[in-house]
């Protein structure tokens, strides 16, 4: 489990989180939700280290974050950023490889078994035909499963992604969020996963955190989350709820004009 307690952090002299409290379990597919600038990504940097806690305290597994060592920390948390930007156009096999360097040995090289992990989990992400092909030939569906396959191999209890969806086609976007629930369920991987869409959140994740001003300002299942009120206070604007007659989950209804 992850505990976060009232932790308040932000960049230079700006507070972006204050006082936020929550928890994540490891049987957790959630998805974070709220407007521009509520602190989304700041939160899940906070988690990693990458900034520098204010006050409050993020323990994992038992142990307190400043405790952990960058390389120890990616044995448990993968990461996967909204975007990618390599200094080389790298072949699909090598940017999962990548994911095997925290598990390795200090001075050991890529073996084996390393190799055979990344074959295993391209095929079973139906990118093994495409593990020759350079990163940049890449459709962005296609970049986005590359760069779970590198988080999957990392073999981490915790999945971590920042907007994996905002730059995706819609047919894109029902692919990941189809993989990531699959990956949910038959790996026991927890997820959490910083989206902008409402509906997909709600249709796929099993818990959605509503995150606003750096606060956390509720979580629970979609059905408990995605009522009229919750969406009035997250947004400051009338949206409508149906059941959505395919997954029996409630879905926002855009407002006419």
């Amino acid at each position: 489990m992850i505990k976060i307690a009232d932790i308040s952090c932000g960049y230079d002299q700006k507070e972006v989180i204050t006082g936020l409290s929550m928890d994540l379990r490891r049987s957790d597919f959630s998805v974070i939700i709220g407007p521009n600038g509520a602190g989304k990504s700041t939160l899940l940097y906070a988690i990693m280290g990458f900034i520098t806690l204010k006050c409050g305290s993020i323990e994992i597994e038992g142990k307190d974050l400043q405790q952990y060592a960058r390389r120890e920390l990616a044995k448990i948390i993968a990461y996967v950023p909204q975007e990618t930007i390599f200094q080389f156009d790298y072949s699909v096999r090598d940017i999962v490889l990548m994911g095997r360097f925290p598990i390795l040995q200090v001075m050991q090289s890529y073996g084996d078994e390393d190799r055979a992990s990344v074959d295993r989990v391209l095929s079973q992400l139906g990118l093994y035909e495409l593990r020759e092909r350079y990163f940049s030939q890449l459709s962005g569906g296609e970049k986005q499963r590359v760069l779970i396959a590198r988080a999957l191999v990392q073999e981490t209890d915790y999945i971590f992604l920042d907007e994996t969806l905002s730059q995706l086609d819609i047919n894109h976007q029902i692919e990941i969020m189809q993989l990531l629930r699959e990956i949910h369920f038959e790996r026991q991987k927890s997820i959490l996963l910083i989206s902008h869409n409402l509906n997909l959140a709600a249709n796929y994740a099993e818990n959605m955190i509503f995150i606003k001003s750096g606060a956390i300002l509720g979580s629970g299942t979609p059905d408990e989350m995605m009522t009229e009120d919750m969406l009035m206070r997250l947004f400051e604007i009338e949206l409508q709820t149906m059941i959505n007659p395919q997954t029996q989950r409630r879905n926002m209804i855009y407002p006419g004009v």
